[in-house]
């Protein structure tokens, strides 16, 4: 990844943070909007200068298209290119269909889905221009066979799949993959904080999910598209 130009959604998450550190540490500057200051100032506080120095932090809100599509084109104007996109924001809801409220519906699909379409949208002219480029969106094995008691969560992820594949097929012919990675339930303080009493061992840490994303993005892995990768 060295020299290369990667977009990270959700980059200021503890996925998104693993994966930015694990891509900075390849050598490839990392561009990510947020949301939180707060957030943002934490993840550059755990840099080295010099991998400090590759990342692009810039206020933008995913979920909106306009300010998604001046968050690119603020990457292409400072760095030439956009070659990688990562969708690692999301958002995770329990309940079954009767108990789930409209509104909580619509937010976890905007989160899961909408905030992966808007992004796609917006880095795809430029690389199907280049004629290559990479994009890995994060969804989640607990959807894989379809679960309920958290339908919203598990439509919308599922939902990424599928986007992912039929992605995968449109840009074929454009040097372009298009594939998505599965995570188990990860070792997050969110999670340790929601479910305090549950047996750990089988967590899956960020790390792992990271460097599976990373493979992903890398040159060995330009015969791989259309994929679904459980962790």
């Amino acid at each position: 990844m060295t020299g290369r130009v990667a977009i990270v959604t959700g980059g200021t998450g503890a996925l998104g943070q693993a994966i930015t550190t694990t891509l900075l540490e390849s050598g490839a500057v990392v561009a990510i909007p947020y949301a939180v200051a707060e957030e943002r100032a934490a993840l550059e506080s755990r840099l080295a200068p010099d991998r400090r120095a590759r990342l692009l932090a810039i206020a933008a809100d995913v979920t909106d298209e306009s300010a998604v599509g001046k968050f690119v084109r603020a990457v292409r104007d400072r760095h030439g290119r956009v070659d990688a996109l990562v969708n690692a924001v999301g958002g995770f809801a329990a309940g079954d269909l009767v108990s789930t409220s409209r509104s909580e519906w619509e937010r976890v699909m905007t989160l899961n889905l909408t905030s992966a379409v808007i992004a796609c949208r917006a880095v795809l002219p430029g690389m199907i221009a280049a004629g290559s480029g990479r994009i890995v969106s994060i969804a989640s094995r607990a959807v894989i066979p379809p679960q309920g008691g958290f339908i919203a969560y598990t439509v919308s992820k599922a939902a990424v799949i599928t986007l992912t594949q039929a992605l995968a097929q449109e840009v074929r012919g454009h040097g372009i993959t298009v594939n998505a990675v599965l995570p188990s339930t990860m070792d997050t303080p969110a999670n340790r904080r929601a479910m305090p009493d549950a047996d750990r061992s089988g967590w899956v840490h960020p790390a792992d999910v990271a460097g599976v994303v990373a493979f992903l993005l890398s040159e060995r892995a330009a015969a791989v598209t259309g994929a679904a990768v459980p962790v």
